[in-house]
């Protein structure tokens, strides 16, 4: 019966994924794909009626399963609940001046997560190195939800944390540790806090290239890492490498059981110490997703060994097993995306490379194939999440990983135990791995900056991730048969299929958009004309930066052309930004350009005709100098046209000498069939000024003047312009009050529309020819 199921676990692995995704996703069309599948695999696998049915039943209590965690994921804890009896869970992190924690609260049994504003730098250092386990403490604070997502392909704050069960942020004003007793130590909790001393103890005895590579690959925290180093890795395809991956779990098992039977330790006895040692591991290092698939895995094929011939597992039958267990406990963990890419790249390794790598002898080509496999199985995953892929990765990866995995990995775990045993560890061996670090680091920036490497189709919809999937599957099948006449040519016509099938739907996308995007309390909209005829940005968006004592300065401080702009755009599949116009100096208009720069290409900027430009405008006509960029200073009467599509520049005059907000570029838009007034921060006395010059200009979209201030968008204004669509970029709760009470009943007066992004996230107008219609973000 076992040999019979051997191979098998795969397709039970897959219907506990479909009663999963039935109950916590959408039901219909998994439901019927779920019909389809049984027929497959009793036509076509020949699957005997008992395994029919137990795939059945696997779907269905999976499918209860997954609903039952739908049903419990949502808070319990009253919204106005102020003090909190808590136990910590996890280690603080620390940025900055704001420290955030995982707790347990311990009368409603529910996550939280406790966010402290630091208040000097001394208390800064002993709560970094005070460990908040074994404290049951009384904290008082305000429940705050997470932040949403309020444009498209946004990082949703508040569904991440939902899907780790936490859905109230707690703001508290005392030291965490204040009001606290000390508990009993459980075994958990022992083997956390030695995940935080040894942190620590590397973070005090190495020097920080060195810690905080260590901590990433001993302990799977990569908090200690250079953001800018991380982003290099990211850009690259190789961010993988910096996470404990299940090669390190298993190279490092495979050197404890070899030491161990070199020092004489029967078979035996390593067994069942390394089955005992694998829990411990998995909480040592964090346990993320790819640890906790590895650690299963090694698991399950120990148990085998350890029941000698009762028991024969195939390495497909080791993984699907592994899935199938993750999944029964933790159905949630489908949303995290290190689950996804860790199970989807070892299933598309373990299956197809056996095949494809028995047809090549030369180790460095099998390595290559390897790479290729792995990108092809992660490629709609990447797109999906990040909407980009880097091309160099695959080539990276040769280099990369045999030094992570011989050299980083051994030596790293080498210099702490060393350290450790003896309480020095010999210079000289710090010296040749820091040499190593550093060159690996440059080399990794410098990789990082192959931009025409980068593939940036856009996010993929649920078709064209089906497409993906299909392409890709056929590639592997194609690939693993035998050779015949067009084998080569059928790769070559599905390779370049799967890299320009998404590009070419966005060039022949009859329809186009208009987006305020929002945000915050800043401007920034995207005009993107059909088949790519022209991408139009006005503004990037911008905080005003003050400055920070040293120890208050966070590593990667929020910035909205890199966090908010840059990946809406990407997500678009825009790699190209025709005209970038930038109304005015201020940095809520123009602090996010400098980022636009450097991940997008510009052909054009577009600036005010000013005889003082601020010192961001300044700096960002230094950056088009070095990169080719023409800039241009634009006045009254300056126009272009795109087709149907016509832009007339209104103000300033040229070589405007005024005051900032009233120098604002305005024009006239003529878009999708709708006239469209925008105007940056132009305030009453430049709308006077348009208002005397063309008496009757009528307007059917107005983007509000200064976010909905009263300096702007005058009532005589209003009632000459009469539009029926106003747009109003804003933040939310912003100090300033915007937008005002009056403006907002100026608009009311001549019925016009208003839409806002602090209440509506993202406002589009998605058209088609000379139709189109308005939708917001949020409801």
């Amino acid at each position: 019966m076992e040999k019979k199921m051997n191979g098998k676990y795969v397709f039970f692995a897959f219907a506990a994924l479909l009663g999963v995704l039935c109950s916590i996703v959408t039901f219909l069309p998994f439901f019927l794909l779920t019909f389809i599948y049984l027929y497959v695999l009793s036509e076509y696998k020949r699957f005997r009626n008992a395994q029919i049915y137990l795939v059945m039943v696997i779907f269905a209590g999976f499918f209860l399963v997954g609903g039952q965690s739908k049903t419990k994921n949502k808070s319990v804890i009253p919204e106005s609940n102020t003090k909190f009896m808590i136990e910590y869970s996890q280690d603080p992190k620390i940025d900055g001046d704001i420290l955030q924690v995982q707790a347990i609260d311990k009368q409603f049994k529910e996550k939280l997560l406790i966010r402290y504003k630091i208040k000097s730098e001394i208390e800064k250092d002993r709560l970094k190195n005070k460990s908040f386990y074994r404290c049951l403490c009384t904290v008082s604070g305000t429940m705050k939800k997470p932040s949403a997502a309020k444009n498209p392909n946004s990082f949703d704050y508040r569904n991440y944390l939902a899907s780790k069960e936490i859905y109230w942020i707690v703001e508290i004003q005392d030291n965490p540790l204040q009001h606290c007793s000390t508990l009993k130590p459980s075994p958990l909790v022992l083997i956390k806090q030695l995940r935080f001393s040894g942190i620590r103890y590397l973070e005090k005895n190495f020097p920080p290239e060195l810690a905080s590579l260590s901590a990433a690959l001993i302990f799977g925290d990569r908090s200690m890492l250079d953001p800018e180093l991380l982003g290099d890795y990211q850009k690259t395809g190789i961010v993988h490498l910096l996470a404990i991956s299940g090669l390190h779990v298993s190279l490092l098992i495979g050197m404890v059981f070899y030491i161990g039977i070199r020092f004489g330790l029967t078979r035996q006895f390593m067994t069942n110490f390394l089955l005992f040692l694998l829990p411990i591991y998995v909480i040592l290092t964090g346990g993320s997703p790819s640890v906790i698939r590895a650690a299963l895995m090694i698991f399950l094929v120990l148990i085998t060994v350890k029941w000698n011939s009762h028991v024969k597992l195939l390495l497909l039958d080791t993984i699907s097993l592994a899935f199938i267990l993750f999944l029964f406990f933790s159905p949630l963990v489908l949303f995290d995306v290190g689950f996804q890419l860790s199970f989807s790249v070892s299933f598309a390794i373990i299956l197809s490379a056996p095949y494809i790598l028995k047809g090549y002898q030369n180790n460095g080509i099998r390595m290559l194939i390897t790479s290729v496999t792995a990108q092809l199985a992660a490629l709609p995953l990447l797109l999906y999440h990040f909407f980009e892929v880097s091309m160099v990765g695959i080539l990276a990866n040769l280099f990369y990983i045999p030094l992570f995995s011989f050299v980083y990995l051994p030596g790293l775990y080498v210099l702490f135990f060393i350290q450790l045993l003896f309480g020095k560890t010999p210079q000289m061996l710090i010296d040749l791995l820091l040499k190593i670090i550093k060159f690996s680091n440059h080399l990794i920036e410098y990789l990082a900056d192959f931009s025409f490497t980068r593939f940036i189709p856009g996010k993929p919809n649920m078709i064209m991730l089906i497409v993906y999937l299909f392409l890709i599957v056929a590639i592997f099948i194609i690939w693993e048969v035998g050779d015949y006449s067009k084998k080569r040519f059928h790769l070559l016509v599905l390779a370049v299929t799967i890299f320009t099938f998404q590009s070419c739907w966005n060039w022949l996308n009859p329809y186009g958009e208009v987006t305020m995007i929002d945000v915050g309390q800043g401007d920034s909209i995207l005009i993107h004309l059909p088949h790519g005829k022209g991408n139009y940005l006005i503004d990037t968006g911008g905080r005003i930066g003050f400055t920070e004592e040293k120890w208050k300065e966070r590593t990667k401080p929020f910035e909205v052309g890199r966090d908010v702009v840059v990946p809406y755009l990407k997500g678009k599949g825009i790699t190209r930004i025709d005209k970038l116009i930038l109304t005015h100096g201020d940095m809520d208009h123009i602090g996010g350009a400098l980022s636009i720069l450097t991940e997008i290409e510009v052909k054009q900027i577009l600036l005010p005709s000013v005889t003082e430009p601020s010192e961001t405008e300044l700096a960002i006509i230094q950056v088009a100098k070095k990169q080719g960029i023409p800039v241009i200073k634009v006045s009254a009467g300056d126009q272009w046209k795109m087709n149907e599509n016509e832009f007339f520049i209104l103000s300033p005059e040229k070589n405007y000498t005024g005051e900032r907000n009233s120098g604002s570029i305005a024009f006239i838009a003529y878009i999708g069939g709708v006239s469209w007034f925008f105007g940056g921060d132009l305030d009453q006395e430049g709308e006077e000024k348009i208002r005397n010059k063309f008496p009757n200009l009528k307007i059917d979209v107005l983007k509000a003047g200064h976010h909905g201030s009263k300096t702007s968008s005058a009532e005589g204004f209003i009632q000459q312009i009469k539009p029926q669509v106003a747009l109003i970029s804003v933040g939310e709760k912003n100090r300033f009050g915007h937008p005002h009470q009056e403006v907002l009943n100026r608009l009311n007066a001549t019925n016009t529309i208003i839409y806002r992004t602090d209440l509506q996230g993202a406002i589009t107008f998605r058209f088609y020819r000379g139709t189109g219609t308005f939708s917001t973000y949020l409801p």
